[in-house]
């Protein structure tokens, strides 16, 4: 098993005619995630690669795909907007890459995820992976290796090395999750914890912390 995400997970990526959208949208496609559609305003009616439908708000995209959760690459001023709205349209796990959304935005976020009943993973995360089963973020595929240990860290590329170590030592990975260093984030170190916990096929977690805040106090 896994934790949040597996081979049945069905992604919109947001913001998946930009720049950093596009490249990993691929990325994730060859990946093998089920990458059902993308979502950029004014861009409705046309396609990506591999024929996935581009749509114009997150309303259509899930209306029309089924979608249950979203990874978001867009700026960060709409990054807010774009969490509320993938939350407003029923997605329950969203995935927010963007780094540098304002803290006061987040505020206003927190509480409306919340009340939709999703789930909220970043932002400023790379996001996760289930190896061999599915990918949503930035984590490079090639480094991790399916098996029964999860990962979770709030550094980007401690979560890489992490792995990468893992993987060299002949050790697979369950899932392997970055929350995200921003002070106001979604999933914290505990959520994390405690899903390993009720996963069977997880015997053991690597975590590693990072310079701010308390998360790591309160896990242990």
């Amino acid at each position: 098993m896994s934790i949040f995400i597996n081979e049945n997970t069905t992604v919109i990526v947001q913001g998946i005619t930009g720049r950093d959208g596009s490249f990993h949208a691929k990325q994730m496609i060859e990946y093998g995630t089920r990458v059902v559609g993308g979502v950029t305003p004014g861009k409705g009616g046309q396609k990506f690669e591999a024929g996935v439908p581009i749509f114009n708000t997150m309303h259509d995209a899930v209306q029309q795909t089924g979608a249950n959760t979203s990874v978001i690459y867009v700026p960060p001023m709409g990054a807010a907007d774009a969490i509320m709205e993938a939350a407003d349209a029923g997605i329950k796990f969203i995935v927010a890459i963007t780094e540098g959304v304002p803290v006061l935005d987040m505020t206003k976020v927190h509480p409306f995820v919340k009340e939709k009943g999703a789930r909220l993973l970043g932002p400023n995360c790379p996001g996760l992976i289930t190896p061999g089963k599915s990918k949503v973020g930035i984590i490079p595929g090639r480094i991790c290796t399916p098996g029964n240990i999860g990962v979770v860290s709030r550094s980007g590329t401690l979560t890489y090395e992490i792995v990468y170590q893992l993987t060299r030592a002949g050790l697979g990975q369950s899932t392997c999750v970055g929350i995200g260093g921003d002070p106001i984030n979604g999933t914290s170190f505990i959520d994390t914890l405690q899903a390993f916990e009720n996963d069977p096929d997880t015997v053991a977690v690597a975590m590693m912390g990072e310079i701010g805040g308390t998360d790591e106090q309160e896990a242990a």
